[in-house]
């Protein structure tokens, strides 16, 4: 295997606080409408490259799970898009129209999302593992008027559903000819696109008019829909810039699925405002087909989760025999933290640092994160963004933000003490609102600053450090134990995969740590397992810290997005709702296995 370590010459650090940046230098590098006729994600994806005379350079590689290689210039992206625009004036939707795809990772996919902003729609991603009730359930939630899908989602998921959607006009189909359907709201795209023009001039577009609607997963309740607008363009480009160190010259692969937040703000927008090339894989997790396209296709910055590097891990070296990886310049992480462990695994396998980052839904792209220019802190989420303010809030004994006589939120300024991550109000990617949920909006929002629900921590030197979710954060016998702090350490040993920990009552202590490991490849499941694995959490962290019970099971419960679904894996415990499992990966398989013995610590 050959690697390499070079990285693009960097200032020593190029860290600026909030009172000395100005958010007029990041929108100084997007070009704007011509005229001066507003801002639009489209466009500065697209069309402006095709302006500065890079329309021939590659925008989208296709790689289908078999056959040829696809490749999509910048100047087919435009023409390919203006007519998916003109397709919707064609069919009356006016500016303001409500657009969601249901499909794989497949180039009319990403044709009618930036095709549905040059018209003025607003775009929404589904994933396409959902079943017909999560589905209905956001087209509902959306008011979705067109739908483009493929027809084999459409017969299985779709069609059964499509008589309860009253707001949905129009069903796109991917392809030519998929025969006709009892109901006339179903088309087929491809003849759509043949009869209009390819030439669209985007109508005047304000920055703040929305763009992307996001369905957050649900927990026991119904999904959050979150309304981004045209503004947060300029926090995809610039953290692309100064995180993903992107460069128009680069091969880039973002391995999100369109379905999620990532998958539209990093696979779709961000490379795209750089001019990459982009790498679009229709195939699904498989390390040696991975390991592969980064060789053939000469990938420089590569995106992917937590998740695919611990597979990565458990697999070993073997996958990579062999092969030419010296492409690499740079490796981000995103989807929940990444352990100490696989940062280091990941710098000594690819010789190329794993970047890890923090962002939500919400913040609509990345606020916190290592950067080349910094030195990586294996572990931590890195350092605010130039512009993005980030704090930690004091927290009340009920778990309610400390708030002084005056109505001011409590910052705490001591390092390596525990409290809600906060931003302060502002960016341009924040999110617009709740859709319909004005007064959940604004419980999101105290004195100025954003509450993200993320327990953090920051070191002396700016580093925020993810300690759980507030409603993961476990209460024993007076320590307040974050669960990711347990996962890291029980993953440095070499007998687990992954792991994932929650509080499980208790009448003595409030709560005890319980912990669920995957065994590495060829370690057998025995009570000696557990008790080594015990005594390996209890050196690392402490016996007040570590778990009291481990139980090893063959797979933890994950969303589709790559999270440990900590929740779940409690509600299974107890015996309690599982609430919304719709964001579930594979959830036959997932789980714990059937309780049996295992052994506990003592007091």
């Amino acid at each position: 295997m050959a690697i390499n370590s070079h990285v693009r010459p960097q200032p020593a650090d190029p860290y600026r606080g909030p009172a000395t940046f100005d958010w007029s230098e990041a929108r100084g590098r997007l070009d704007g409408l011509p005229d001066g006729r507003g801002l639009n994600i489209a466009y500065e994806a697209v069309d402006r490259h095709v302006v500065h005379g890079r329309g021939r350079h590659v925008a989208i590689r296709w790689i289908p799970r078999r056959g040829e290689t696809v490749d999509i210039t910048y100047d087919e992206l435009r023409r390919r898009t203006n007519r998916f625009a003109n397709v919707l004036v064609a069919l009356g939707c006016d500016a303001g129209c409500r657009v969601a795809t249901l499909a794989g990772r497949v180039p009319d996919l990403y044709t009618a999302a930036l095709g549905t902003l040059k018209a003025g729609g607003v775009y929404t991603p589904l994933f396409s593992a959902f079943g017909p009730e999560p589905i209905k359930q956001r087209m509902e939630l959306g008011s979705i008027e067109v739908l483009v899908t493929t027809q084999r989602l459409f017969a299985r998921k779709v069609a059964p559903i499509l008589s309860e959607l009253p707001s949905v006009r129009h069903v796109l189909l991917i392809g030519d000819d998929h025969g006709e359907t009892d109901d006339s709201r179903v088309r087929n795209l491809g003849p759509l696109l043949s009869r209009v023009d390819d030439e669209f001039e985007i109508a005047d577009t304000d920055p703040e008019q929305p763009a992307l609607l996001h369905f957050t997963s649900g927990t026991t309740g119904k999904p959050k829909g979150v309304i981004h607008v045209h503004e947060a363009v300029v926090i995809h480009d610039m953290s692309g810039h100064d995180v993903l160190d992107l460069g128009p010259d680069d091969v880039f692969w973002c391995t999100a699925d369109p379905g999620w937040v990532t998958g539209t703000s990093y696979g779709i927008i961000s490379p795209l405002t750089h001019g990459v090339t982009s790498i679009i894989d229709e195939g699904e997790f498989d390390a040696t087909r991975w390991y592969s396209i980064i060789e053939d296709h000469g990938v420089n910055v590569w995106y992917t989760a937590p998740t695919a590097i611990r597979m990565m891990m458990r697999l070993g070296t073997e996958p990579l025999e062999g092969c030419d990886l010296s492409s690499l310049r740079l490796i981000a992480s995103v989807g929940e933290p990444l352990n100490p462990e696989a940062v280091r695994w990941g710098q000594d396998t690819f010789g190329v640092p794993i970047l890890d980052n923090w962002w939500q839904t919400e913040t609509g792209g990345i606020m916190i994160a290592n950067r080349l220019s910094q030195p990586v802190r294996p572990g931590s989420m890195g350092r605010p963004l130039p512009g993005i303010h980030a704090t930690i809030l004091q927290r009340d004994p009920d778990g309610k933000i400390s708030l002084d006589g005056s109505g001011h939120v409590t910052e705490i300024d001591d390092p390596d003490q525990t409290g809600e991550l906060a931003l302060g109000q502002g960016w341009p990617s924040m999110f617009r609102g709740y859709l319909n949920q004005d007064e959940r909006y604004r419980s999101c929002f105290v004195d100025g600053w954003y509450l993200s629900g993320d327990l953090a921590r920051r070191d002396g030197d700016g580093y925020f450090w993810f300690v759980g979710r507030g409603d993961d954060l476990i209460k024993s016998a007076g320590h307040l134990i974050g669960p990711f702090e347990v996962e890291s350490a029980l993953m440095e040993h070499p007998a687990v995969s992954e792991a994932g920990v929650i509080g499980k009552p208790d009448p003595t202590v409030g709560e005890i740590v319980k912990a669920f490991v995957t065994p590495a490849p060829g370690i057998e499941d025995t009570d000696a397992l557990a008790v080594e694995l015990m005594a390996h959490a209890r050196r690392l962290l402490g016996s007040a810290v570590a778990p009291r019970e481990i139980e090893v099971v063959d797979h933890l419960p994950h969303t589709r997005s790559g999270k440990i679904m900590r929740r779940l894996l409690k509600a299974r415990e107890l015996g309690l709702d599982e609430g919304d499992v719709s964001t579930l990966e594979q959830p036959a398989a997932d789980g714990p296995r059937q309780p049996g013995r295992r052994p506990e610590a003592t007091s």
